[in-house]
């Protein structure tokens, strides 16, 4: 059996075409907003809010039909129309030029998947179940937003200015590996908070 191979994707500065301007179209842009990836928008009839993307310049958009020629430059697309003949076509025609193409709902036709994810700050954890039960994928994620609650994005900003100092530093390679997996242990996170509703406290008093 063929498995998915994870990685995150560095979209800043490249173009990424999304085909379908409704709802389902409309969760995936707004997925790629925040990557600085060029996103542009090919659609029928966009809703409202993707219209509004588009006026405030965060997209591109053209309320036409899809036209293979609309892939030259892309480096990814995402199709999300409720054509079934216009999705096959794009997927092919992706896959004649080497792009890596996900139409939504459809695991015979996706190249990647969208995978749940947990934000904090710069940790991310994505869940996938390559397309077998998003709603699996969707329960996961919530348990592991319990787990990892929202000092973790803080956390993991700090750990990444220690990480550069201590790399920096004249100790030992095998002090900094130590040091290095001392302050990334869950012990040094509960220090972490407590150290920090000390602080809120002292203010507030």
């Amino acid at each position: 059996m063929e498995r998915l191979f994870p990685m995150f994707v560095k979209l800043s500065g490249r173009r990424v075409l999304v085909i379908g301007g409704g709802t389902v179209a409309e969760t995936k842009i707004e997925g790629l907003i925040d990557t600085g990836a060029m996103i542009q928008v090919i659609a029928i009839k966009a809703n409202e809010r993707v219209r509004q993307w588009a006026r405030d310049g965060v997209i591109t958009l053209e309320e036409r039909a899809f036209s293979p020629a609309d892939l030259n430059g892309i480096s990814l697309a995402v199709v999300a129309t409720s054509s079934t003949s216009v999705n096959e076509l794009a997927y092919l025609e992706c896959g004649g030029r080497g792009i890596l193409c996900n139409v939504v709902d459809v695991p015979d036709q996706c190249d990647f998947f969208y995978p749940a994810i947990v934000r904090r700050g710069d940790l991310q954890i994505a869940i996938s179940t390559a397309g077998q039960s998003p709603f699996l994928a969707q329960r996961i994620r919530q348990q592991l937003e319990r787990q990892f609650g929202p000092g973790y994005g803080e956390w993991v900003a700090e750990l990444g200015k220690t990480r550069r100092a201590v790399l920096q530093s004249d100790l030992d390679p095998a002090e900094k590996r130590w040091l290095l997996q001392s302050l990334a242990s869950q012990h040094a996170f509960e220090a972490m908070l407590s150290a920090k509703r000390i602080q809120e406290k002292g203010e507030a008093a």
